[in-house]
């Protein structure tokens, strides 16, 4: 069955870095929108463009290309955007699909979530770069992109834009919890990032906060948008559920996140919430 997606791109991204991904989506017949974040076009202003920014460009891009029933894919800092996109858009998102990305809780910024030495390089970077930062090659190459060989790492690290830190300082308003959004979570964790540590590891510090939710694991590195889009976009169709059901099953208080649910009258709003679980 033929699924619309919205693939969000991370920080130093554009949309066109997307594109290869998508192209292995459509080929399995999926609708695929790559669209480019506030901040991250060339003439965007990187010193005063921030989260609320970013986040609305994605939210006025949905609304003006009237998609519905769509499968939200964010990618690293992309998972802040996609937070707070579904946050507003609740009722047009199927599935939110975090790839290897940040989740927030509400009140915290990308900064919360990093360790301490990165926040120091970006402060610095931001300081000799009109609030703008970008990432040294020798943190891409190593931690980045360890999955591919020189020449590729420094052809896409070519590709790559100043980006706007302030949206990595901004803290996020959510009016909900993500674990208490109607629609279905996944999380893809590729195996080989170490963009963040493993000390201080994408799955499962962040992905549990998304309370019941599909795990799809793979081989590779932060940036196999890169060096694997083959890969990464089955992946990413993986991280639809398999098996739907039309009753709720019993809900187990060993989820994370996920609040108790117990006997009464609202059996649709149950039903709803395992229905897009499903989906």
């Amino acid at each position: 069955m033929a699924d619309t997606y919205v693939l969000v791109h991370g920080a130093w991204h554009t949309g066109a870095e997307m594109e290869a991904v998508a192209g292995h989506l459509r080929k399995s017949g999926h609708v695929v929108h790559c669209p480019t974040i506030a901040g991250n076009n060339k003439d965007d202003d990187r010193e005063k463009t921030g989260l609320e920014q970013a986040i609305s460009s994605i939210v006025t891009y949905i609304e003006a290309s009237n998609l519905r029933d769509i499968r939200l894919v964010g990618h690293s800092y992309g998972g802040m955007v996609i937070s707070g996109v579904a946050d507003r858009l609740t009722d047009r998102i199927k599935r939110l699909v975090y790839v290897n990305a940040f989740v927030p809780l509400d009140g915290q910024c990308l900064n919360d979530m990093v360790p301490p030495h990165y926040v120091g390089l970006f402060d610095a970077v931001a300081a000799a770069n009109k609030g703008a930062v970008m990432l040294p090659f020798e943190i891409w190459r190593d931690a980045f992109i360890n999955d591919a060989d020189l020449e590729l790492a420094k052809s896409a690290f070519a590709k790559l834009n100043l980006h706007p830190y302030k949206t990595f300082t901004d803290k996020i308003t959510l009016k909900h919890a993500l674990a208490e959004l109607p629609v279905g979570k996944s999380y893809v964790n590729c195996r080989q990032d170490i963009a963040l540590p493993h000390s201080m590891p994408w799955h499962p510090r962040l992905s549990e906060r998304l309370g019941l939710f599909r795990l799809v694991e793979c081989d590779g590195s932060h940036e196999m948008f890169f060096s694997n889009p083959a890969r990464l976009a089955q992946a990413i169709a993986e991280s639809r559920a398999r098996l739907r059901s039309s009753r709720a099953p019993a809900l187990s208080t060993k989820w994370r996140g996920v609040r108790r649910v117990t006997p009464n009258p609202s059996f649709s709003a149950r039903h709803v919430f395992f229905e897009n679980a499903f989906a």
